[in-house]
């Protein structure tokens, strides 16, 4: 047995798979993660891949990734493979792979079973007349008149819907419970409904298909499920998880246990609104960085470990709360400084000219990759009359404080010199084209050969050896923190933010950075963390903001203290 088990405290959860352990409840612990293939997986998800997985790692069990797939209209095949990718891809390894259409023979064969207990019937009335009759959480339910069919006829009817002999919505089968239930999810629900449509994955086999509720019970019991991780919107369905598992013969008997899901600021996390910015083309596509699915993190630059950081912290309880997403940047802000290497980006270009260095020569000046590394690595960079700098670096007539460049000013330029402004030139419409320094040559490094002191320092790169590139900054893609606090009335759509995506096409960067790998994460110098994108290329540089150097998260966390 592991270590682990010896080890006292952790969550709730496992506290309670450390008694069952122990007290031999379980002889090993088998859990799963039963994403329905509808759409991508988001950061919701990784806290439940990461529990899940994390789990059976802890414990010496087994872990399966299983599809949800009893809804042919929903699912595709391209959602199953991003899945399993994305699940790869945060470091989690499936003992099996499972898919719920693998159960639907025994599935049927529990139906029927149902039915010849008395258990379940046909119901010929729609869905809207079975939501009127389903009574309040105040008042009861009322009977279906379908409801005291006999079994034999039910079982005739049911073998109809399984043979195709009826259309779609003319009936349903369903559970036989108690339509005065307390718990509404009690009150006699739906099983199954006729679909005459194809499945993925079963193709034109089935034109019945089971409800989510009836069928995750039984996937749990036929894969020897121990602990049957939900979140907690479905622990009012938990009385009829039981109630379908304890009325059949099933092989294992499985425990339903929840925790609360994600709710991220700043964002929406149903598939369906999800789905929804996709196909509308608010966002480029399931794997744009503003979205907060896996595949769009991946994108922007996040990394597995960053996001597996980011779920250990928020932690597994019982009770809903908001986390910020400053927490999320926290963690990919803290794995990059130490590993990115710095280079110099300019986004906003403006032209600088030493008047004082010699034209056509150039410096090749060293400048270090990464000053957290313990084995120091450095870099050459090349350096001469003209340079690009950052159009705010610059002030005509600047305000108190402004300890950049200014007529009159001197700064360090990053690895570089000490320069000092001595004038500038402005076009046609009065904007600042370029600006003129002279240079101090025995400042060379940065270092004051006299021990003067200036308080700026600004990054460059040189004129004649920049490489132009696209540079996309990303903000957050809705403006309200709490999106469930949404006025009345209005839709999540209404606070899409205009300003959540800025494309700078004129950006000039290192020359090495065309070489860059897709998804290669670098530090731009004052500006951030930087990935190139997959449309990457010698010819095309493109690079995605991942996050900006300021720590918010941190910042209050030291309040706090």
């Amino acid at each position: 047995m592991k270590e682990e088990l010896a080890e006292k405290g952790g969550n709730f959860i496992e506290q309670i798979i450390r008694n069952d352990l122990e007290s031999g409840k379980a002889k090993k612990v088998i859990t799963r993660f039963p994403p329905e293939p509808n759409g991508y997986l988001h950061i919701g998800h990784a806290k439940s891949i990461c529990l899940n997985f994390g789990l059976a790692e802890q414990f010496g069990g087994d872990c399966n990734l299983r599809f949800d797939d009893t809804n042919p209209t929903k699912e595709e095949t391209e959602y199953v493979e991003s899945i399993k990718e994305d699940v790869a891809w945060l470091g989690s390894r499936w003992a099996n792979l499972r898919f719920a259409s693998d159960y639907f023979d025994e599935f049927y064969k529990w139906a029927l079973e149902l039915i010849e207990a008395g258990k379940a019937y046909v119901d010929h009335q729609s869905a809207d007349e079975i939501r009127k009759t389903r009574g309040t959480l105040t008042e009861p339910g009322k009977d279906s008149p379908y409801r005291e069919r006999p079994i034999t006829q039910n079982m005739k009817l049911f073998r109809k819907m399984e043979e195709g002999d009826l259309p779609e919505g003319e009936c349903v089968l369903r559970a036989k419970i108690d339509m005065a239930h307390p718990n509404l999810n009690m009150r006699d629900p739906v099983m199954y409904r006729i679909l005459h449509q194809s499945h993925h994955r079963t193709g034109d086999k089935w034109c019945i298909y089971p409800m989510y509720d009836f069928a995750h019970g039984y996937e749990d019991a036929i894969e020897g499920v121990t602990h049957s991780i939900c979140t907690l919107e479905f622990e009012d369905h938990r009385p009829l998880y039981d109630w379908f598992l304890d009325n059949v013969s099933v092989p294992h008997r499985p425990r339903q246990y929840e925790f609360a899901r994600l709710n991220l600021s700043y964002t929406v996390m149903s598939k369906r609104k999800l789905l929804e910015l996709v196909a509308k083309g608010y966002v480029s596509g399931w794997d744009d960085p503003r979205m907060p699915t896996i595949s769009g993190l991946r994108r922007r630059g996040y990394t597995p470990s960053s996001i597996r950081t980011f779920c250990k912290k928020i932690g597994i309880s019982k009770a809903n709360s908001l986390v910020d997403v400053d927490l999320l940047h926290h963690c990919i802000r803290n794995e990059l400084n130490l590993s990115a290497q710095r280079v110099m980006a300019i986004l906003r270009p403006l032209k600088l000219v030493i008047e004082n260095y010699p034209e056509g020569q150039f410096d090749e000046l060293e400048a270090l990759n990464n000053p957290e590394s313990d084995k120091p690595v450095y870099r050459k960079i090349p350096f001469g009359r003209e340079l690009f700098i950052e159009q705010d670096d610059f002030m005509e007539d600047p305000p108190k404080k402004f300890f950049r460049l200014f007529p009159g000013a001197e700064v360090r330029l990053k690895h570089a010199f000490f320069v000092k402004c001595t004038g500038f030139e402005k076009d046609a419409k009065g904007g600042v084209v370029e600006v003129r320094c002279t240079y101090d040559p025995k400042s060379r490094g940065g270092e004051s050969p006299d021990g003067r002191k200036v308080k700026g320092t600004l990054h460059w790169v040189s004129a004649p050896h920049a490489a132009r590139a696209e540079i996309r900054l990303y903000d957050h893609l809705l403006t309200l923190r709490d999106m469930d606090a949404m006025e009345e009335g209005r839709d999540y759509k209404d606070y899409l933010n205009p300003a959540s995506l800025e494309k700078l096409t004129d950006c000039m960067v290192e020359q090495s950075l065309v070489n860059a790998r897709p998804m290669e994460r670098f530090q731009f110098l004052r500006h951030g963390y930087f990935c190139a994108d997959y449309e990457h290329s010698a010819g095309r540089p493109v690079f995605n903001r991942t996050v900006s150097l300021k720590d918010s998260w941190a910042k209050e966390m030291k309040k706090e203290d």
